[in-house]
């Protein structure tokens, strides 16, 4: 399969400089690879998004010069597809209901492992579903981070797949849509790094294959904190996209052409320079 990497906001504020040396980073790959770069907008969990920044966010993309290949696919528009995954989950006696409260599982040190609801059952609310996690380590080789693995059961537990409202979780959706979309190569931040063994446990569960996955180091502010969509003043300023983009070059160890005044010259010249291996020394570059 020729190579189809993506890059899957969430439209939860504003692109920053931490989401679009991630967004930078998949295009790079993706175009030194000839393949395609897609974009998945992860619009499925509304009470936690922004009016508006979804557009906000593709219109930014397209300012920095980063243009999906194929149209931007909505999550919000899935919902049948992970309908179809968690029955597939339910038949495979893979997943449960569970009515444990938050205080209940803060008592059990905040992880459910029972693979089985320990709190009786609320014929008057709906439950959480939760998967019914094997004691099994799951290993993988990161294209940055090197060889990683994660015993489920212990550091996990039964995390949850569709919460009480009914929304799905980021882990089910994301595996569903990956191999849905043909995504040969993950190239996310390492804030997600967590996430990738139960993904791969999932794809095995759903008989989904198991892209690459590339997790980059996080972009940090002044105070070596993860940048935040929430705090305003890091957002990145699409009218005067170069300063940005020069300084997400600069975080992947790619160089950049001092001459070029228009983001997709300065994209190409990137690109022309590019090595896959210099993702793996990332420059440590904090924002102002």
């Amino acid at each position: 399969m020729s190579y189809r990497g993506r890059f899957a906001p969430s439209p939860t504020g504003m692109l920053h400089a931490g989401s679009l040396a991630a967004a930078v980073g998949s295009w790079l790959r993706a175009r030194h690879a000839g393949g395609c770069w897609l974009v998945r907008m992860e619009d499925i969990d509304p009470p936690r998004e922004v009016a508006g920044s979804a557009a906000a966010i593709i219109a930014a993309l397209a300012a920095f010069g980063l243009v999906a290949d194929e149209p931007v696919i909505y999550q919000s528009s899935r919902i049948a597809a992970y309908d179809a995954a968690f029955a597939q989950l339910r038949r495979a006696n893979m997943v449960f209901p569970c009515w444990c409260s938050r205080s209940e599982l803060a008592a059990g040190g905040g992880i459910h492992r029972d693979g089985r609801c320990t709190a009786r059952p609320d014929p008057g609310r709906a439950p959480a579903w939760r998967a019914r996690v094997p004691d099994e380590t799951i290993a993988f080789v990161d294209g940055w981070q090197g060889p990683q693995q994660q015993r489920l059961r212990d550091d996990v537990g039964d995390f949850v797949i569709r919460r009480v409202e009914g929304l799905y979780s980021y882990q089910l959706a994301c595996v569903v849509d990956d191999a849905w979309q043909g995504i040969t190569e993950v190239v996310r931040g390492s804030d997600l790094l967590d996430s990738t063994p139960r993904q791969i446990w999932l794809q095995q569960c759903l008989g989904l294959p198991t892209p690459r996955y590339v997790h980059l180091p996080l972009v940090l502010d002044s105070e070596g904190r993860k940048l935040s969509k929430s705090e305003r003043s890091q957002e990145i300023d699409p009218a005067h996209p170069m300063p940005a983009l020069r300084q997400a070059l600069a975080f992947l160890g790619v160089p950049a052409d001092e001459k070029a005044v228009r983001p997709s010259a300065l994209l190409d010249a990137a690109l022309a320079h590019f090595d896959p291996n210099n993702l793996t020394h990332c420059s440590d570059i904090p924002t102002p």
